[in-house]
């Protein structure tokens, strides 16, 4: 009877030991991938998404979480390439990831869309603007906190036209997803134009040729007196030398994969005077300053390309999870598309289509090595 008595309370506490720790055990961690360029050429546009997502998550975290999950972070390199985009995607899967942040290029993108669609993730890209990914309707678990190639394109060839008065244009882009789709709305809206201008020469390069004087030669003979670009910067940077080497007095005209520091650094004193499209200036908004003095404060830089963008997408995700009190596919979408969430950008939610509601482009150009706000 005395052995009994004791085994009971041996027992009994264990089980209150148990209790008392499963009571304190916090719930399982939510996992939010990050997936882009992360190295090599076009890490300049991927790593500011990942340093973004870091500092939301890290005040997430300190305030004791999501729901009383904590967030963590499971960050992924595709070098932009859509080979490597969809091994990434697969691995983000395989970890079980409840939502992810990325991808950057368009290209990784869209290679990478089937795996999550199929896995029921939901995917949010800061800076993908292909306008299919949303449009075609073949991925409704995609959503962006930028807005697409079409409207970047209408930004531009308007303010060509308007603007500059420009009345004969060369369209180049880098046969890429983002590029060539760019390029070819570029072309559509000035032959839209009523006469207005015309396009003397659409064509497209090799990404990642040293030499690109035999399209320069082409521009020169073609009369162009701009060139609007679609592509990104380290083909940007080689074109705009080339053509300044030729003391040809052509504008060079681009779009959001090369308003970046990176394009200024490599291109130098020839990228001064260069127009690119990218998101609105922002730097007014209280969320866009608090996040940037973080940024600031933590890395001892300025932030890069998209960092804004990314900062909206990281803030929007973690807002669904929580007013969904779910990971759930469906309640994650439910609040993207119906309720706002304050972001670097304003109060934004999705149309149905997964685009941000309000999100625009405007123009800046290169002025003493830094892209200024012109339009």
């Amino acid at each position: 009877m005395k052995m009994h008595h004791k085994l009971l309370t041996m027992i009994t506490a264990a089980a209150l030991t148990a209790g008392v720790a499963s009571g304190a055990m916090a719930a399982d961690p939510i996992k939010i991938g990050v997936a882009g360029a992360h190295s090599g050429d076009l890490a300049s546009y991927g790593l500011p998404t990942v340093k973004a997502a870091e500092l939301v998550i890290k005040d997430i975290n300190a305030k004791g979480g999501i729901n009383g999950a904590k967030v963590e972070l499971l960050v992924e390199d595709d070098v932009c390439k859509p080979e490597v985009a969809t091994n990434t995607a697969t691995k983000l899967v395989s970890q079980k990831v409840n939502v992810v942040i990325g991808h950057i290029c368009s290209g990784a993108t869209k290679a990478a869309l089937p795996i999550y669609r199929d896995a029921g993730v939901i995917v949010m890209s800061p800076s993908a603007t292909n306008p299919d990914l949303t449009q075609s309707g073949d991925y409704p678990n995609f959503y962006r906190t930028i807005a697409s190639d079409d409207a970047q394109a209408r930004t531009e060839v308007d303010f060509a036209i308007n603007n500059l008065k420009v009345k004969k244009i060369a369209v180049i882009h880098d046969k890429g997803d983002y590029g060539k789709g760019l390029a070819e709305f570029a072309k559509k809206f000035i032959e839209q134009s009523g006469g207005k201008a015309e396009v003397v020469l659409f064509e497209g390069v090799t990404p990642g040729a040293v030499d690109y004087s035999a399209v320069v030669q082409k521009i020169k003979r073609s009369g162009a007196e701009a060139v609007i670009f679609g592509g990104y910067h380290p083909e940007a940077s080689k074109i705009v030398t080339q053509i300044r080497k030729k003391r040809m007095k052509t504008t060079f005209i681009s779009d959001d994969g090369v308003k970046d520091d990176t394009f200024i650094k490599v291109a130098g004193k020839n990228a001064e005077g260069v127009y690119a499209t990218g998101p609105a200036d922002v730097s007014s908004n209280p969320l866009t300053k608090k996040y940037r003095d973080k940024h600031q404060k933590a890395y001892k830089a300025e932030p890069g390309a998209f960092f804004d963008n990314a900062v909206a997408a990281t803030l929007a995700l973690t807002n669904a999870l929580a007013k969904a009190g779910s990971t759930d596919s469906a309640a994650i979408a439910k609040v993207l598309h119906t309720q706002d969430v304050a972001t670097p950008f304003g109060d934004i939610r999705f149309d149905k289509k997964g685009d941000a509601i309000g999100v625009g482009f405007s123009m800046y150009q290169v002025k003493d090595g830094k892209y200024v706000q012109v339009q």
